[in-house]
């Protein structure tokens, strides 16, 4: 208040807001957190400043943040992840402001813990002597896994020569694959993924079996149809279990035509042609006798009939 003392008195009053930048502190607001999958969390970010800030929750590299309803930001305080799982790993930002700048933000990185888990796509797969190969697993673990490829009898399976082990990795995330070159006998049968961490380990099977090579190669047909000589059930690798000559007549008839293209509606047996046309003779050679036969005995009768009636 500024007052002059004259008679009378003169007096006025200003008033003066002191604004704060935003401010985080370091304590309460949380840390790097790292747990167990299934677990509850709760971050916190405390923050001073005047007028009082506001908090948002944000994910340092801008997706949804993975709560089910598709947002990408939380306001407050706090921010209670129920039940974390790997798909909240990662860092968030806790960002203050309150309209006097600068804005401050803190990185709260989440490191979220769970044993390995393996997907197999293809089980069950087939391939040829000679043939090159490769058997692929899919892993998921944090902390790291430690990733292999072993025999049923349980012997890792060698790096060098003729097998080549690959991982690729992306986070908490792993493709292996096995490629053996040139298959030989001695490379049929189970194989193993194995992924292990301080948590647990996991592994999943593969059983790679022989397609014979007689009846692995590939025949055209006139309407183009290819056909694999050996195909049948496989998770993978997709080819039918028949012979060809009996793929190829199951393919005519599902279109409606024979081997020598009449329709269906023609009556022809393509399985017995010869024998066909062997009892049509038969039967046009029966007819003509007995046509004959029949026109002996009118004339026979004729005969008799001019030789007893009187003239």
């Amino acid at each position: 208040m500024c007052q002059i003392n004259t008679d009378p008195m003169k007096s006025q009053r200003g008033y003066l807001d002191v604004v704060v930048p935003p401010d985080i502190l370091d304590y309460p607001t949380s840390t790097d957190m790292v747990v167990r999958e299934g677990s509850n969390v709760t971050l916190r970010c405390a923050v001073t400043g005047s007028p009082t800030p506001t908090i948002t929750w944000r994910r340092e590299d801008s997706h949804p943040i993975p709560l089910g309803n598709g947002v990408t930001s939380i306001e407050g305080p706090f921010f209670n992840i129920t039940k974390v799982n790997r798909l909240h790993m990662g860092s968030y930002l806790c960002i203050a402001s309150n309209g006097v700048p600068p804005s401050v933000s803190k990185r709260i990185t989440l490191i979220v813990h769970f044993p390995p888990m393996i997907w197999v796509q293809n089980q069950l797969v087939g391939a040829r002597e000679g043939q090159q190969m490769t058997l692929g697993c899919h892993s998921e673990a944090y902390p790291k896994s430690i990733n292999y490829w072993t025999r049923d009898e349980g012997q890792i399976v060698p790096q060098g020569g003729k097998y080549e082990p690959s991982i690729f990795e992306d986070a908490y995330t792993v493709h292996m694959n096995l490629t053996i070159r040139s298959v030989g006998p001695s490379d049929f049968g189970a194989y193993k993924c194995v992924s292990k961490n301080s948590l647990g380990d996991t592994d999943g099977s593969i059983k790679l079996y022989e397609i014979p090579s007689s009846s692995g190669s590939r025949s055209t047909y006139g309407n183009g149809t290819k056909y694999k000589g050996k195909m049948g059930k496989n998770y993978g690798n997709n080819y039918v279990d028949g012979d060809p000559n009996v793929l190829k007549k199951i393919d005519l008839k599902l279109r409606g035509r024979k081997e020598n293209g009449r329709d269906d509606d023609e009556d022809y047996d393509e399985t017995s042609g010869a024998d066909s046309r062997g009892r049509m003779s038969a039967t046009s050679t029966l007819f003509s006798s007995l046509i004959f036969a029949i026109l002996s005995q009118r004339r026979l009768f004729g005969d008799l009939q001019t030789q007893l009636l009187p003239a």
